[in-house]
């Protein structure tokens, strides 16, 4: 007589054994994403690096004991380009995008960024004088340029579409993250003789890093696929290789349906129309012309709503409100980049969850709120500081749950895969162009108008891109690209 607790046996080990490869699913999966999480924000981090090492660079150049140089006496101009040179350099590597990328592909674009990021710094920081530095600057940027083109455009063909908006908006954490860590590394080096050129050479160990962690993952499996309906290889030899790395970016248990999936991808692509590479008509008609309004529209007011010239005021704010801190404008900026850190970090665990609209249009309405207080501070309320110091920070707050990290996620989602490459590129250099102009014109702006009219304008300006969100941005949460392609344009 057999006994009757073997079935029940059974039936538990056969349980056990499918949780158990249930996770080592998971498991693979997570190993997986993690090795994606390892090197591809490298790019922003060194990016935000830049920002913050350079307002300390500055600072110890200019000393005639702590510069180290015999031509540490420089012009207000040359100081500006070498503050502004990532930045320039940043514009040429976008323009250098828009005819590379699609040939390149994503994955050997950010290993040429991250062999940018590492001349630049070497040159800059071994720069014998003047004019080679600013070149290590150029360079730097041209790094700065690929990566911010490159590494979101990766991401998106590779996450899976329940944590794409996560993974692509830690980019906006890693380059917060990075100026936390250029402030507070700057801060340490600011009083040591030739104390720049450790600042700047800082960064050439993550770019070995990054440019080795490129070259060990492989090519995005849509970009293979997508050259190989434009006739850019053999159909069959393409399909093969983005299996394989469909296989390693998900881990080996995706097992048969990695074929599936592509199979899925192939016929999405064909029903969207990828099967010919646009041409400079088509970027703007039908779906292509709507994919560049939502991304440049984005990028554009991500800059023009003042963010890089409300932190302009920063110093001063704290200083009129009585922050011991005020005196130092460094210990200012770490405070300003942890709160930035912090809200970065919340949009980036929420954002899949409450999707990209709400967060856009609810940060956006709070730096409308700030951006009138400011004006109304500097009009009206200048012996109220307590107001100034609020309004800042809920603009940073405002800004990083908004605009920081969806801009930059959004522009990586709409754009149709054939366009992507190229649309990325005009929206990253209308983003690092307007950035220039803004940072450029403020100061003029402020001498004829005053700063509290000129942060009103850019409270108008707010309420215009709030009125765009609302009626032109579409909601991409939890759709592959290809959905996004078919459903939102």
């Amino acid at each position: 007589m057999s006994n009757p607790g073997f079935p029940l046996l059974e039936r538990l080990l056969v349980r056990l054994v499918q949780n158990m490869n249930l996770l080592l699913t998971e498991l693979t999966f997570l190993k997986a994403i993690l090795l994606l999480l390892l090197f591809f924000p490298l790019g922003g981090l060194l990016y935000g690096y830049d920002i913050g090492s350079t307002s300390c660079a500055t600072i110890s150049i200019e000393s005639a004991t702590l510069s180290g140089i015999s031509w540490y006496d420089l012009s207000s101009v040359a100081i500006g380009l070498i503050t502004s040179g990532s930045l320039y350099g940043a514009l040429i590597g976008s323009v250098l995008a828009f005819n590379i990328a699609d040939f390149l592909g994503r994955r050997r674009e950010l290993i040429t960024s991250a062999i940018m990021y590492l001349v630049g710094a070497l040159v800059t920081a071994f720069s014998p004088n003047f004019a080679v530095m600013v070149i290590g600057r150029f360079a730097y940027g041209i790094g700065i340029g690929l990566a911010m083109h490159s590494a979101p455009m990766y991401i998106a063909e590779t996450a899976p579409s329940q944590i794409r908006g996560l993974l692509i908006s830690l980019k906006e954490f890693f380059i917060v993250l990075g100026m936390v860590a250029g402030y507070g590394i700057g801060s340490l080096l600011v009083e040591t003789v030739a104390g720049w050129r450790y600042m700047y050479g800082a960064s050439t160990p993550l770019a070995v890093i990054m440019g080795i962690g490129m070259w060990w993952l492989p090519a995005s499996p849509r970009w293979l696929l997508l050259r190989a309906i434009q006739g850019k290889g053999n159909m069959q030899e393409l399909k093969e290789t983005a299996i394989r790395c469909l296989c390693r970016l998900r881990g080996q248990s995706i097992g048969e349906s990695a074929s599936e999936q592509v199979d899925e991808i192939l016929t999405e692509l064909s029903y969207v129309g990828e099967e010919k590479e646009v041409t400079l008509g088509e970027m703007f008609r039908g779906k292509c012309l709507k994919a560049m309004i939502i991304g440049v529209g984005l990028v554009l007011f991500q800059q023009i709503t003042g963010q890089p010239s409300v932190l302009y005021y920063a110093a001063s704010i704290f200083q009129s409100a009585g922050f011991s801190a005020a005196s130092d404008a460094t210990r200012v900026s770490i405070l300003l980049g942890l709160l930035k850190l912090i809200m970065t970090g919340v949009a980036v665990v929420v954002v899949d969850r409450l999707g990209r609209r709400p967060l856009l249009l609810g940060g956006v309405s709070g730096m409308v709120i700030s951006l009138f207080l400011l004006g109304s501070y500097y009009l009206f309320l200048d012996d109220v500081p307590a107001i100034a110091v609020v309004a800042l920070l809920l603009y940073v707050g405002c800004y990083q749950l908004s605009f920081g990290p969806i801009g930059w996620l959004m522009i990586s989602e709409v754009f149709p895969l054939r366009l992507r490459g190229r649309g990325l590129s005009i929206a990253v250099l209308v983003n690092f162009g307007a950035n220039a102009l803004v940072t450029f014109a403020f100061s003029p702006l402020k001498a004829w108008l005053g700063a509290g009219i000129v942060f009103y304008v850019f409270g108008v300006i707010a309420v215009l891109s709030l009125l765009f969100i609302f009626f032109v941005v579409p909601e991409t949460k939890g759709l592959t690209l290809e959905e996004i392609e078919a459903k939102c344009l």
